[in-house]
């Protein structure tokens, strides 16, 4: 159930709402506009099919939810969330800004990933990615640095300034990954892993949602109400890219689900152009297209030296071929009606 306040409704008004809901067995939900407040009743809506609440001082209307994704659903926040990342809440997603995400896939070591960390931010992006677990199909194959590669990556945030997204595979390592990161990542195979889901919204700290494999949009955002009901509610959607029956690209990117899940949902939408096509010069199109349908940024894997990568080489932009790729990306935010973050040279130069 949704109640909407009438315009200018007092603090009183609304704390007498709340009471009344959860005197009947619901929780509430709150979400300020700059008119109106929208208050979410969270729980079984058949409880309040006989209470009067159009009779309660400053209700304006009563909407049932029929979404099973009531905490996700678009009409339950009074506009878009945008997810503050960082202490300082510097760097936002969500919004006219369109975030840009970039890094290896996986920490192969401190040097490699400071050297990648300066370019990205020197091109523009403003967040640093990079694998300290990661999950392989193949038992044989690299599986990251673990911890080591956490504390790398803390490091390189304290000389760079950007925040760190970086995955969490089990509900043991959600203390520690948080510990280290800004952002923690779900990967594809873990989106329905409800446990993680669980422990994630009790923690402090913005949680990336990749779509699975062979997910539905439904599937994804009941993915996301789960980390939302358990109290974390800065979740952050990623498209990228479901098995179909086609064989030329890694995955297919499904553009489509862009614009759909902006409807549906006031969550911020990313895309991970890399993952989808699976080659780096299928990066730059994926993501023009992305930006189009009305993505709110990109994931985007850069490695110094893509040929001796040790996971995901032959998606991986080089340096000097991400810096062309952002000053490729503005014109199409401009047309998007986005706003890129310029270079960190330009800012310098500014200055």
């Amino acid at each position: 159930m949704i109640i909407i306040t009438r315009p200018h409704v007092t603090d009183a008004e609304v704390d007498h709402i709340r009471e009344r809901i959860e005197m009947l067995g619901l929780r509430t939900h709150l979400s300020r506009g700059e008119a109106r407040t929208i208050i979410g009743c969270i729980g079984d809506e058949a409880l309040l099919q006989e209470a009067a609440l159009l009779s309660i001082p400053g209700v304006e209307s009563v909407t049932p939810v029929m979404k099973p994704y009531k905490l996700a659903w678009r009409e339950f926040s009074a506009g878009p969330t945008v997810v503050q990342v960082g202490d300082r809440a510097a760097t936002r997603i969500g919004g006219r800004a369109l975030a840009v995400i970039a890094g290896p896939c996986s920490v192969e070591g401190r040097e490699m990933l400071r050297q990648t960390a300066g370019a990205v931010r020197a091109a523009g992006a403003g967040l640093l990615r990079g694998g300290a677990f990661k999950p392989r199909s193949s038992p044989y194959a690299f599986q990251g640095l673990g911890e080591a590669g956490l504390r790398m990556l803390a490091e390189v945030r304290a000389e760079t300034g950007l925040p760190i997204v970086t995955e969490v595979m089990d509900t043991r390592q959600v203390e520690m990954v948080a510990e280290h990161a800004d952002v923690l990542q779900v990967g594809a195979r873990n989106m329905q892993n409800f446990s993680l889901l669980s422990e994630l919204g009790r923690v402090q700290r913005p949680v990336l949602l990749k779509r699975g494999l062979s997910a539905t949009i439904q599937e994804l955002l009941m993915a996301a109400e789960y980390v939302m009901a358990h109290g974390n509610r800065d979740v952050i959607l990623c498209e990228r890219g479901i098995r179909t029956f086609e064989t030329a690209t890694r995955n297919t990117l499904d553009v489509a689900a862009i614009p759909v899940l902006k409807a549906e949902t006031h969550l911020p939408v990313l895309v991970d152009p890399s993952h989808a096509g699976g080659r780096a010069s299928l990066v730059a199109p994926l993501s023009f297209a992305a930006i189009a349908a009305g993505a709110d940024g990109l994931m985007v894997e850069v490695h110094p030296d893509p040929q001796r990568a040790l996971s995901d080489g032959d998606q991986s932009l080089t340096l000097d071929a991400f810096a062309a790729f952002m000053r490729a990306l503005r014109p199409f935010a401009d047309a998007a009606g986005r706003e890129l973050a310029a270079p960190a040279a330009d800012l310098r130069e500014a200055a």
